[in-house]
């Protein structure tokens, strides 16, 4: 039993951003990591193992972020935790609801960094969007969230959390599969999640773990640019579904929207994509490809991409994602019959290709402009207070 009234400093084995008041926040631990954490704070390893159980139960099968609400837990235990320990959410900054019922949030963390997640609801799904990264290092010159420079990786725990926090603005606890609106997650939000591997995949196993959030990683997809050296480790160590931000077809165009074309070419990426573990015709490859007006919606552009997933006899689906426009963007969006004609070449081709729905325009839900929106507003309301301060001055 721990000695009343004597906290100790709890160390934790995974690099976490230290909150303000010095408590460890349980949320994004393993099991291991969750029994060791209680251990350094002063319990009898086999207490420790009963307390991380039930821990675990009240955080991931009840949603519960109040040590007093966990009823199992005896009440002389529950200021001991609540002096040590927190179970986090995201901070939430701004919330919006877009006509169509898509949501957003400008979420902060604890070291007051902002990134953002969004919930887009379907008829037969809910899709949640989770970011990976505070900002972005790849730059595609199409992505609103390209023109942020990289702050830092978001940790195990803060993309857990997103997860947790839209749980919670759906009234979603306790965690059971039926009668879900959030079904399915895509790794789509700000960053590139294969350059957060570690983070990312200690996440979504949270996620998918059956005695908790219980998600299958048949609902689940991470995209990314094409980190060809990574791909094969998220197949072998997540075993998500595997989207792939093509968004062309020819080198001198995806060098120019993708630089990281430069590194890692479109032969490599889909020669990657055809040894990608456990890709088959019942789990096929997502390619993203947005529609850019006179870039890379031409026939010939179509043509080739058939070519291309022929040659390397990929399993696959093609989005066609109309181009979501934001203010200093270089490109513009295709023409709905330009875009129409494409998804027809190549679905005569015997390869899916629906155009996706555009959701969420009137509350800016691509990637980033939230953030960018909000960062104007500080900046604006920066300016308004140095005005008055020099107008009080004299």
């Amino acid at each position: 039993m721990p000695i009343p009234g004597h906290i100790d400093p709890v160390p934790v084995k995974r690099a976490v951003p230290p909150r303000a008041d010095g408590r460890v926040d349980l949320l994004g631990l393993t099991r291991e990591e969750l029994r060791d954490t209680l251990v350094a704070a002063g319990l009898e390893p086999k207490q420790a193992k009963l307390r991380a159980k039930q821990l675990w139960h009240w955080i991931y099968n009840r949603g519960a972020t109040d040590f007093t609400a966990m009823t199992d837990i005896a009440k002389a235990m529950h200021p001991w935790l609540a002096e040590r320990f927190v179970v986090g959410r995201p901070e939430v900054v701004e919330a919006q609801v877009s006509s169509d019922g898509t949501r957003k949030w400008l979420l902060r963390s604890d070291d007051g960094q902002d990134y953002e997640m969004v919930f887009i609801p379907d008829a037969d799904r809910g899709t949640l969007c989770v970011s990976s990264q505070v900002g972005c290092t790849l730059n595609c010159r199409f992505c609103h969230t390209g023109t942020m420079r990289l702050v830092r990786n978001l940790t195990a725990g803060e993309i857990v959390g997103q997860v947790m926090l839209a749980r919670d603005s759906l009234g979603e606890w306790p965690s059971q599969p039926e009668g879900r609106m959030l079904t399915n997650i895509v790794m789509m939000g700000m960053g590139e999640p294969l350059y957060n591997f570690d983070n990312v995949r200690d996440a979504l196993k949270l996620v998918m773990d059956g005695d908790g959030l219980a998600l299958s990683k048949r609902r689940i997809t991470l995209s990314t640019s094409g980190v060809i050296p990574m791909m094969e480790r998220a197949g072998e160590e997540i075993g998500v579904n595997l989207a792939v931000s093509l968004h062309a077809v020819t080198k001198e165009v995806r060098d120019e929207i993708v630089p990281l074309n430069r590194k890692y070419g479109i032969e490599d990426l889909l020669a990657a994509c055809a040894a990608y573990p456990g890709a088959n015709n019942a789990r096929r490859i997502t390619f993203e490809y947005v529609m850019l007006k006179d870039r890379n919606d031409s026939d010939e552009d179509a043509r080739e991409l058939v070519r291309l997933l022929r040659k390397y006899k990929l399993p696959a689906k093609v989005n066609l994602i109309p181009f979501n426009p934001w203010p200093g963007a270089p490109y513009e969006c295709s023409d709905p019959d330009r875009i129409a004609r494409f998804s027809d070449i190549v679905f005569r081709a015997g390869i899916s290709a629906p155009v996706r729905t555009p959701r969420g325009r009137d509350i800016m839900a691509a990637c980033g402009q939230l953030k960018s929106a909000a960062e104007k507003k500080s900046r604006a309301e920066l300016d308004r207070i140095a005005e008055e301060k020099q107008a009080a001055l004299g």
